[in-house]
């Protein structure tokens, strides 16, 4: 089995043991619940206080994973745990409590907002069958957070995202409440409009066609003229 799989395979064993506590998928994982799975390094999820986290916490260590990062700041908490697989190959799984800091930028977002913006949906796998049910952030969620970070590998999954949006004009609410938009939105338009974004973004999710390319980018562009 290839390294990714194995990777791939550990985090969702690791969901699967902790199901029974309360929290929320982000990151990329939640990705692949609506749009083509791609891979993720890192496991984020959301749970709304640092006491379920200790909880998860002390479950996960009990099955090889130890505690390699911890920050507070402003009620916001976030754990590293990682777990080596083969020599210096590892899995992360990340937990933030209370609120999840963007780390490029200085918004947040309350663990409560997260919670009350997520839906039970199957999780599939990049490199491996499976699916998984569990409570994700739902789409609009994800794009936000995903356009206040507006790194390369944000804006790629805001293009697979958009065409999946249920309410734009709240999307562009919740955004102009911790950004400044037009100015965020000019980088993104700008990233999207580079010849090699499509390639780019076929690195990470696959063959995209022409015709589902211009679909995904004018969804995009639809954010800039409400």
């Amino acid at each position: 089995m290839e390294m990714l799989q194995l990777r791939e395979k550990e985090i969702f064993e690791t969901l699967k043991k902790i199901k029974k506590h309360d929290f929320v998928v982000i990151g990329g994982y939640a990705i692949n619940a609506y749009t083509l799975p791609r891979f993720s390094v890192d496991c984020d999820i959301v749970v709304k206080n640092s006491k379920e986290s200790e909880k998860i916490g002390k479950e996960i260590e009990r099955f090889g994973y130890k505690k390699v990062s911890f920050k507070r700041l402003d009620h916001a908490y976030f754990t590293r745990y990682e777990k080596k697989i083969i020599k210096d190959f590892r899995v992360s799984l990340d937990i933030m409590a209370g609120k999840v800091m963007i780390s490029n930028t200085n918004a947040s977002f309350d663990a409560d907002w997260i919670f009350e913006n997520s839906e039970f949906k199957s999780l599939k796998g990049k490199t491996i069958t499976e699916e998984l049910k569990l409570k994700i952030a739902n789409v609009d969620t994800l794009i936000v957070m995903k356009f206040i970070s507006s790194r390369i590998n944000d804006i790629r999954d805001i293009f697979m995202l958009m065409p999946q949006a249920k309410n734009i004009g709240l999307i562009k609410q919740e955004i102009e409440k911790r950004c400044e938009f037009d100015r965020e939105f000019s980088k993104i338009e700008n990233k999207i409009s580079l010849n090699q974004f499509k390639d780019n973004l076929q690195g990470v999710y696959g063959y995209v066609n022409d015709k589902i390319f211009e679909k995904h980018k004018d969804a995009v562009l639809k954010l800039k003229f409400l």
